[in-house]
Parts: C-alpha cells; structure tokens; sequence
C-alpha cells in the first residue's frame, strides 16, 4: 500500500510547506573561519509523519472535555500544600532535584512556626500552559502524563495540522492517499469493513497557537490593569514585558518564536528571551512592593542604576521554557534566579505548586481511591465543589499507577511480584520524575533496575510449589521511592511515513500519543479567570520505539485525522 503512495510528490509538497509556514527547527552547526571556530545556525524540516494518523473522534472529544477538568485540579493542587509536601517527601529524600523544588515551594508559599510565606509571591495570579498526554486503550484514551511547564509544540502542531490538512485535501481523489488513510481507519478502529467519509472523517482545526499567546496575553493585561494605576507606576510609561526563560543553546526556537511573534503582533506585547543564568545578574525584585525588573546594563561590577527607567523593564509573566530539568541548574546561581523571580508579583507559567502538580509521583496519587476527589472537593476549601460525574471523567482517563515508595499498597506489591516474579515487564514502564523524553525505563532493563533493589527469597522446601515461590522480602524505598510503576499502555498499530530533515526516513507500524493542551488563569484567591481547551499535539513513532518526545529524537509530529 506505501509503494502505491506518490511519495516524492507527498514529501516535496510536505517539506516546501514547512519551509513557507515555519514547520522547522533550528540546527547548528561549527565551522572553521580562518583558523577560528565559529557556530552557525540553520533551519530545515522539522520531523513529522507524511500524512496524518486516524484516531477515534470520540476519544479525541474525551480528551477535550477533561482539559478544563485538570486545569482546575493542577490548580488546586498548587494551593494544597499538606498533599504536596507529604506525597513528594520521600521523593525528595531520593531526588535531590525535586527536593530543591519542594523547598523552594515550603519557603516561598508555606506559613510555619519558623518560616513566613513570601507576601508577593501569594498574592501573584497563577497562569497554567498544561498539556495532557493520552494513548489510545480500547478506543479510549488513558493519560500517560500530565506536563505543568514548558509544554511545547504547540505553535508548530498548529501548523503541522494545517500541512495535512492540506495534504488530504488536494489529495482527495487519489485512491492510493485514500486506500491508506482508509486502512488505519479500520486498523484503529478495528472494523475491516470501515470505509473513509469524506464529509466527516478528517484533520480538525487546531488554534493551539492562538489559545496559548492569548492566555499569556490576558495574564500580562491583568497584571498591568492591577498595577497600572498604582502610584509606584506613574513615572513608568512602558508596558511591562513578557519574559520567556529560556535553555541556552536550544534548538526548539521555532516553536518558541512562533508564540513570541504571535504575541506581540496579536497583542502587542514585548517578549525577551533570557535563559536562569542571565536571570541570575539581570533579575531584581524591587523589596517594597514586589515588581520584578529586568536590567540591561551594570557598571561590569554587577551594579544596577535603579533611577534610569530606560534601562530597566518591569515584567509581567514570566514564561518557563526551561527549568524543568537538572541539567538547566549549572549551580547556585540559576537556583537563586528561579527563585528571586518565584518571590515576586509577576505571574509565572508555571508557579512552583504547578510545577510539582505535574510530577510522575503526584501523578500516581491522584489515582489512588479517593484521592481526587478530596483535592478537588477539599472539606477546608472555599472553591466551587466538582460534580461527581466530572470527577469519574478524570478518573476513567487514569491508567494503572503504582508507588514503590514506602507507602505502597497491596496493588503496588503485585505490580512490583508482577514483574519480579512472573516475568511480566513488558506489560509496565519505570518513571523517574524527569520531563523531556528519554528517562523511562522498559523491559528487562526496567526488571534489572528493580532486582537490584528488591530481595527475594524462597521460604519453604516442603514440595509445595506455592510455598517454594520466590517472595519479597524486602525493597529499597530509598532507591526506588523516586521512581513509579506505570501501566504499559499498547495503542493500536497503523501504517506511518516518517520524515526527518524533510527526507523519508522510513515507513512502517506506529503508534501515535495525543496532547490536550489547557490554559488556565487563577487569581491568589483561586477565583478563576480563564479556563479553556487549547488546542492538540500529536506525537507518531514506529512502534518497535520505548521512549517518546519529539525534541529527545524519537517521535515525529503529526495530526490526528478523526474517523
């Protein structure tokens, strides 16, 4: 069926498509310049799959419905710090990148005894660009992970959708375009009878990249109405800015700049770019009334002139595109960045409690009976209580989950006995609490992670194969209390073309992972001021692939074609 496909028309059209509509990422690349090293960049075809891969319609609107659903419950989890702070300690005793971030969070927003919450900090709006993950499980989705900062590909997934959306469009007619969108119908659906509609089945609208700038842009306006008319800013005649933190030497500029320019031409705000060690010196709190300034020049010494307003600009949002990861902390400088800008008045996206909402272990406890709906139906909570049957719409997208911390359960010991001891690895996946792709493990490296911490022993000779069975006897929580078990999730197979460098790479049986982008807008008091559905992602691999993320390497973009 591919080897009927008019692939290098397909791949030309798809590749001069990119380059028009800005479906690229940035390359470098070091040359030698008269005897001198220099770095240059270019830009070429951002991976994709060729055509876009059937999904189910009614998963895909499954998956619309609880966006605003876990906008709220990230929110509220931010504000919950008893559940914060009991659930990742253990984590934070094994992981000594979560533990800065639970640390900062009780410093900055806790009241104790011996600690004061950081008054701007509380008070500062809270402002949500969440993405939800799903794979397809009987026609259904189940979330694979729930991603609270620098969810990406929003912009280029825009435009992604819109490529094929052309694609199929002025490939209507050629039955061989049809004949293989027509079989993964029937492969996703599982109905060898299935015939593709024209008139219904296809690419939706995706406006991923309208939603996100307009929630940064509402954020920003309702920072500047709030303190606009203040006397401390009456002698300040600009704007305040939108501050996007940024990794140095990041590749994914595109998509970033796409939201920047969407911005300022949609909206009219200015955007700087700044990666958490140039924050580290141009980052200043003002210590009365809690504004957040970017400086532009010193004295070389690290000396600001605070009375010169030209060379400062107040910011409004503070937009992490980085941050999520170790390797963006060189030292003690970007730690004290994230957290000077942590204790100001600016909105940030997103705030240390949203942050840690999204981590794999909050993740595994949300799903534990009950749980859910006593953090959004919290008895000492003013906010608005969730129905019952908004809460089972959260729950029927959870897939198995399970600790390997110190409070495990008897249904965390089977999972653990599953694997350990019936050879059932390729039915779960090890998740540390890392963002970015690339960190799980599978199979038996999965298997030999966990026997290296697990003791297991045999408790009887008697003949009896029961009690001759392998037990265990004892885990090393310290170990493995970073880590949990997950529910290997097996979405069905469809035929895919990969491009990367705007080149077939190859064609094959894939696997697809659909994102839910939310945006959410949360004054201190928790009064909601923007909840919405903001658009999709959707991520392709050939199906012989562990990990996922598209920037790690291993998957493409794509779109999901509704059938």
């Amino acid at each position: 069926m591919v080897k009927d496909l008019p692939l290098d028309s397909l791949a030309s059209t798809a590749s001069s498509f990119a380059s028009v509509h800005g479906i690229l990422v940035e390359r470098r690349q070091t040359d030698l310049v008269k005897e001198k090293e220099r770095q240059q960049s270019y830009y070429e075809c951002a991976p994709i799959s060729l055509l876009p891969n059937a999904f189910p319609r009614t998963a895909f609107e499954q998956a619309v419905q609880v966006a605003p659903l876990f906008n709220i419950l990230v929110d509220r989890l931010s504000e919950n710090s008893s559940f914060l702070e009991s659930t990742l300690a253990q984590v934070a005793e094994a992981d000594p990148f979560t533990n800065e971030l639970l640390q900062l969070y009780k410093k900055i927003y806790t009241d104790s005894e011996d600690n004061v919450a950081n008054p701007w900090a509380k008070q500062a709006d809270r402002l949500g660009l969440l993405r939800s993950d799903y794979m397809l499980q009987n026609n259904s989705i189940k979330q694979v992970e729930l991603n609270t900062i620098a969810s990406s590909f929003g912009a280029l997934s825009t435009r992604v959708a819109a490529l094929h959306r052309y694609l199929t469009t002025t490939t209507s007619t050629n039955k061989a375009v049809t004949d293989f969108l027509t079989q993964n119908k029937r492969d996703v659906l599982s109905e060898e009878e299935a015939t593709l509609d024209l008139t219904t089945d296809g690419v939706p609208e995706n406006f991923a990249l309208e939603k996100l700038a307009f929630a940064l842009h509402l954020a920003a306006q309702n920072y500047h109405s709030k303190y606009n008319n203040n006397n401390e800013n009456n002698n300040n005649k600009k704007k305040p800015i939108i501050l996007f933190v940024v990794q140095p030497g990041e590749t994914n500029t595109v998509d970033q700049r796409l939201l920047e320019f969407q911005i300022t031409q949609a909206h009219g705000w200015r955007v700087i770019r700044q990666s958490l060690t140039e924050l580290a010196t141009k980052a200043v709190v003002n210590p009365d009334n809690g504004a957040l300034y970017l400086k532009h020049h010193d004295d070389g010494n690290g000396n600001h002139d605070d009375d010169d307003d030209d060379m400062t600009e107040e910011v409004a949002v503070i937009y992490y595109r980085a941050g999520y990861a170790p390797t963006d902390y060189f030292g003690d400088k970007e730690w004290q960045a994230r957290s000077n800008m942590e204790c100001s008045r600016a909105v940030k996206s997103p705030c240390l409690g949203y942050h840690l909402a999204g981590t794999k272990k909050v993740q595994q406890a949300l799903a534990r009976p009950g749980v859910l709906e006593s953090i959004l139906n919290n008895k000492n909570s003013n906010k608005e209580t969730t129905p019952p049957e908004q809460v089972q719409q959260l729950q029927d997208v959870f897939a198995g989950l399970y600790s390997l911390g110190q409070d495990m359960v008897p249904d965390d010991y089977r999972a653990l006995e599953s694997i350990l001891l019936h050879e059932n690895e390729s039915q779960f996946v090890l998740k540390p609490q890392r963002e970015g792709g690339g960190y799980n493990f599978y199979g038996s490296q999965m298997a030999d992670r966990l026997k290296a911490q697990v003791t297991l022993s045999s408790t009887s000779t008697s003949g009896d194969d029961n009690d001759n069975a392998a037990k265990i006897t004892a885990i090393n929580h310290q170990v493995l209390g970073e880590y949990i078990l997950m529910e290997r999730l097996f979405p069905p197979e469809q035929r895919a073309i990969l491009l990367r460098g705007g080149q077939v790479e190859g064609s094959g049986p894939s696997v697809s992972e659909l994102g839910c982008f939310g945006t959410i807008l949360c004054q201190a008091d928790g009064t909601v001021l923007h909840n919405e559905y903001a658009g999709f992602l959707m991520r392709t691999k050939f199906s012989h692939v562990d990990e996922g993320g598209v920037a790690a390497g291993y998957a493409t973009l794509s779109s999901p074609y509704l059938v």
